[in-house]
């Protein structure tokens, strides 16, 4: 971050930082934010009355610095009231925490990088009594009492530290803030700070109020996604003590340079797949509103992703409805979509038994198709007309019809001959994944009522939420790490954020006035994954 600027008057700062040994007084910082705001007045109408004139163009770019040098001078000013404020409580009634009594020592100094930039502040230290034999416990009433973490950072600028990551890779979220704010964390305080926050989702699932105005109807898609983790012989080298090497002669030898000193790379065999792909859960939750024989909507989407079991995913989905009222017996309807996957329809049989549970049409549709593709010539027009029949069959709720014609094909067939094995599995195999779920495929009722029919909501939801974060060339994940980034990118799309970071604050903030101790929000090792009593 950069250098503490206007920390005390400018007669107290040498090149950006402070050369006296004590604390600005509070009539000082206000005497330097009055000459700041002169200044900063000043140096517009200089430049505005310049006979040889300035365009906006580079006025905008020189009044930056300027107005974050007098937020940094206000930030100072808050900080210095409060610490005088806090102080005084002090010397009137000493700090007690859990029986034992602090006593008040001398202030001391601390950098603390904001919005504005990093500014310097004292505060004072309080000292308790031997906890451990020869071992004294301290802490500082004002951190605690602002809820100023032990990080050095605010919690604002670790909050939006942790939301651009939510959106772009860390790096990327580097330069950006270096963009605006001059400086910027790196990008191992930038991860940390997204492992911190991540500790904290898991509450925040569970407090998070339902929405207010709800709909009549609960519709809730699952399905899956799979992340590129890194491989066991990854994870090996990356850990592994690095060697010192010779700087590399320029940007252009250094993939050479790597290559001598790691090796090639082993040909992947076949059937290896370069991803490493660990799957994900996608929840999305919506309801709907009766308009005579329409319903309305989505009203109050919500999206949830996680890479625990899959059961986790429906425990979450189950709380969740029945924080809206539509828990067991509530006599509401729900709605509940998947693509066909086993696992899934079991645990929609466990968690939602009241729901009507639909297969998506369009993986319906893909099995007919490939039935289609062992009866026509591939791409003819007769291949587009069935598939057209029976398309219209399935969205009338006909599937008694499409199955039977299937299974005369299939008997049209011989058994033997060139081709013949391929055209009778692919028939078989949709005659049979198509039976097996008839009972979710009842679409001319549900059009008839105005119900989903497809998923397309959870593989939109999937794209947007896991692929175009987490599925980019080079990408290659932990699961515990790229836990903590997808719920934190759950909350930032479900729009609560604010809230959720408040929320992460007032928890850290309670604890270290419980405590008498600063809490560190960063973190450097993942919590977790959500256990369960029984996995997928």
């Amino acid at each position: 971050m950069s250098a503490p600027l206007a920390l005390v008057p400018k007669s107290l700062v040498d090149n950006g930082n402070a050369t006296t040994a004590g604390p600005p007084t509070r009539v000082e910082i206000e005497s330097a934010i009055a000459a700041e705001v002169g200044s900063l007045l000043a140096f517009v109408t200089d430049l505005a009355a310049a006979p040889a004139g300035m365009s906006f163009f580079a006025f905008e770019k020189a009044l930056v610095p300027r107005v974050f040098m007098l937020g940094r001078l206000l930030v100072t000013l808050f900080l210095c009231v409060r610490e005088e404020r806090k102080a005084a409580e002090i010397e009137v009634r000493p700090v007690v925490v859990d029986g034992r009594r602090f006593a008040k020592r001398p202030p001391q100094a601390r950098n603390l990088s904001t919005f504005f930039g990093v500014v310097r502040y004292w505060r004072t230290y309080v000292r308790g009594p031997a906890v451990v034999e020869g071992q004294r416990h301290g802490f500082h009433p004002l951190d605690v009492a602002l809820g100023l973490t032990a990080d050095r950072l605010s919690m604002h600028l670790l909050s939006l530290t942790a939301r651009l990551a939510t959106k772009l890779p860390f790096a990327q979220v580097q330069g950006i803030l270096q963009w605006f704010l001059g400086a910027a964390p790196s990008t191992e305080v930038i991860e940390q700070s997204v492992l911190g926050m991540g500790r904290w989702t898991g509450e925040w699932f569970l407090s998070a109020p339902a929405p207010a105005d709800d709909g009549d109807v609960l519709i809730a898609f699952f399905d899956s996604k799979g992340a590129p983790t890194a491989t066991e012989s990854e994870l090996a080298r990356r850990r592994r003590k690095r060697r010192k090497g010779k700087s590399p002669a320029s940007p252009r030898h250094r993939g050479r340079q790597r290559r001598a000193r790691y090796g090639a790379k082993p040909r992947r065999k076949k059937g290896d797949k370069s991803k490493n792909a660990k799957m994900a859960t996608m929840v999305v939750l919506y309801t709907l509103r009766r308009s005579g024989k329409r319903l309305l909507g989505p009203i109050n989407k919500w999206v949830y992703a996680s890479f625990a079991p899959k059961r986790h995913a429906f425990e979450i989905a189950r709380r969740e409805a029945n924080k809206r009222g539509f828990g067991p017996g509530s006599g509401k309807l729900i709605q509940v979509l998947t693509d066909g996957d086993p696992d899934l329809t079991i645990y929609v049989k466990e968690y939602f038994p009241e729901a009507i549970h639909t297969l998506d049409v369009m993986h319906a549709l893909e099995y007919v198709w490939s039935a289609g593709e062992s009866i026509f010539a591939e791409g003819s027009p007769a291949l587009a007309h069935w598939v057209g029949t029976q398309k219209r069959l399935l969205y009338r709720g006909r599937i008694d019809e499409v199955l039977a014609e299937l299974t005369e094909r299939l008997k049209g067939i011989p058994r033997t001959g060139p081709g013949t094995k391929g055209k009778r599995k692919r028939l078989g195999d949709a005659i049979r994944y198509l039976t097996k779920r008839r009972h979710q495929m009842n679409y001319g009722e549900l059009i008839a009522k105005d119900l989903e029919i497809a998923t397309g909501a959870v593989e939109g939801a999937i794209k947007h939420v896991i692929g175009s974060r987490f599925d980019h060339g080079g990408m290659r994940w932990i699961k515990e790490r790229a836990e903590a980034l997808l719920q934190l990118r759950c909350i930032e799309i479900n729009g609560d954020w604010d809230r959720f970071a408040e929320f992460a604050h007032d928890r850290i903030r309670e604890h270290g006035i419980n405590t008498g101790t600063r809490v560190r929000l960063q973190q450097r090792s993942p919590s977790e994954l959500p256990r369960l009593a029984e996995a997928a």
